[in-house]
């Protein structure tokens, strides 16, 4: 039967010698395979380069629930992004978010909610023009409310550290050693209360952008079975600066 959502790329493998696999989180069936034929041939009606990590997506797709990959019948970029993929800084920041996003979502089933937020998400980041240095610390830290262990905030103002292992704020320090500190423990707390169009005017020096997206990589890895290590985040950090 056919079915058109809308979808994001998550990732596109090699299969024979013109051919895909992509990976989309479809906002009705969730993360989905599907193979796409001749993508590599010049005339191509669906090519390679609508197939970029994080692009959007208008699909009509062939859905069964017993098949592991799926066959796509019609695909469009909509909307056209028109920053992300000639602006390095944008890039760099999509390519981290994919890579996060694939190993966060990789399990979910559909989620029209979750979804909405990455596709929108996605399309504040194409029409941002300055102030991107915190967008990837919010955007971790507001996609957790989607994934089950958004942090618990009762006692934010007064608290002087963050167990990321239970996910709350205390006033005196937990046990083991994941947690955060002062002044760490009080830009965490500010990035929870920003919203995208406000976290520019959020002051934070480039060490402590590294050691909030450190720690924040580690919070993910706590809850989240099998997450690993981020290949990506070196080079958004000297992209960033």
């Amino acid at each position: 039967m056919l079915h058109k959502t809308r979808a994001i790329v998550f990732k596109t493998t090699d299969y024979g010698e013109s051919s895909v696999i992509v990976q989309l989180f479809t906002e009705k069936f969730g993360l989905q395979s599907y193979i796409i034929n001749g993508v590599k041939k010049p005339r191509a009606k669906i090519t390679q380069n609508m197939l970029q990590p994080l692009h959007l997506l208008d699909v009509v797709v062939y859905h069964k629930g017993t098949n592991s990959i799926q066959r796509v019948a019609e695909l469009k970029n909509s909307p056209v992004l028109l920053s992300i993929p000639y602006d390095v800084i944008k890039s760099c920041i999509a390519i981290f978010l994919n890579e996060v996003l694939y190993k966060a979502v990789r399990q979910q089933g559909a989620d029209e909610s979750l979804f909405e937020f990455v596709f929108s998400s996605v399309e504040w980041l194409d029409h941002q023009t300055e102030g991107l240095a915190n967008f990837h610390l919010l955007f971790l830290i507001q996609l957790t409310r989607y994934l089950g262990f958004y942090p618990d905030t009762t006692f934010a103002a007064n608290a002087d550290y963050f167990d990321m292992k239970n996910g709350a704020f205390l006033r005196h320090k937990p046990g083991g050693f994941s947690y955060l500190s002062a002044p760490h423990t009080q830009n965490f707390y500010a990035l929870l209360q920003c919203s995208f169009e406000d976290c520019p005017q959020l002051k934070l020096t480039n060490d402590d952008r590294r050691y909030l997206l450190n720690k924040l990589l580690e919070y993910y890895a706590l809850h989240i079975e099998s997450f690993g290590n981020i290949r990506s985040q070196g080079v958004l950090e000297e992209v960033l600066g």
